[in-house]
Order: C-alpha cells, then sequence, then structure tokens
C-alpha cells in the first residue's frame, strides 16, 4: 500500500467495480476524460476480475480517503518505458464531494514518488484538456510544467479543446 497525507493507494479488486460503475455513468465524473464510454456492470466485473496483475509497464491503484478507507477514484501509471526512463499517469476522483479537497494532488503526489523511487523513472507525462483548470492547478502544484499544446485535440458536447502535455521530472516533484 502506498501512503500519503490523505490517501491510500491499493491494487484494484473486483469488490471495486460498483464503484468505478457509478463513476463511469456520471457525466460529470467523465467529462474529461478519453475513455468516455458506458460499460455494463457485468462487463466491469468480468474486466476486472480478469484484469493483468500490476507490473512495470502497467500500475493501477484505487484511491481511498485514508480514515475511511473509502474508494474514491483510481491512479494508474502506464507506458512505462524502461529504456527512457519515463512513464504516462492517468488519474481521476470519481466521488465528486471529494473534489477540491487535495485527495487527487495527494494521490498524484504519491504515485510519482512511487515511480521514481520505485520503478526508477526520470519523467512522469500527462495530458489534460485545458479548460479542466482545478486539475492543472493540482498538476502544476506538485511540479508537473506544460511542455506543449495538441490543438484541438478533444471533442465534447459539440466543441473542439486543445490538450496540454504536462511532465514532471524527478527532481522537480514537490
Amino acid at each position: 500500500m502506498l501512503t500519503g497525507d490523505l490517501v491510500r493507494l491499493r491494487p484494484l479488486e473486483p469488490e471495486d467495480a460498483d464503484a468505478l460503475y457509478r463513476w463511469h455513468n456520471d457525466d460529470e465524473v467523465m467529462r474529461w476524460l478519453q475513455s468516455y464510454y458506458h460499460e455494463s456492470l457485468a462487463g466491469l466485473r468480468k474486466r476486472l476480475a480478469d484484469r493483468k496483475e500490476n507490473s512495470h509497464d502497467k500500475v493501477t491503484l484505487c484511491i481511498e480517503t485514508l480514515e475511511e478507507r473509502k474508494p474514491i477514484g483510481i491512479v494508474a501509471l502506464r507506458e512505462a518505458d524502461p529504456i527512457n526512463a519515463r512513464a504516462t499517469v492517468d488519474i481521476y476522483i470519481g466521488e465528486q464531494e471529494y473534489w477540491g479537497g487535495g485527495y487527487g494532488t495527494d494521490a498524484l503526489r504519491r504515485v510519482c514518488r512511487y515511480g521514481f523511487d520505485t520503478l526508477r523513472l526520470h519523467s512522469i507525462e500527462l495530458s489534460v484538456v485545458e479548460v479542466n483548470e482545478r486539475a492543472v492547478r493540482s498538476y502544476k502544484k506538485i511540479g508537473f510544467q506544460v511542455d506543449g499544446r495538441l490543438r484541438h485535440s478533444f471533442f465534447r458536447d459539440g466543441q473542439w479543446y486543445d490538450e496540454l502535455l504536462m511532465c514532471v521530472l524527478k527532481e522537480e516533484l514537490c
């Protein structure tokens, strides 16, 4: 288990399917995520039961509140490249009552520290829709910097949005 100030990160379990199903069917939660599709609860349960174990290439963790051990989101390091010591991170908080409370920032900081210290990564990158200002602020708070922009790369609600490419190097993590 990885423990931060507000959260504990643990491997996903098949029992997490109900929470993920609820989050994946909440339009506000899914608004700025690339994987915006609906999945049956049975399909999600099967996918979680059949998923591969965490490995250097991909580590997916459930974000739980430290005190109540309530699942509130997901964080994943993926596409870890051992030669270039880099990976991509994805994160979302599915329980809206925890938005803006520092839980996502704490989880992201902790998983990045794990990536740098345990997986021996040098850089971790992500992409974020520019208008998702709360997420951008959270990422900058722990040291992510904007490295580039993908113009009109994200389509939602009949409108095109730019995505920011952000990265944090090991020595920049706050």
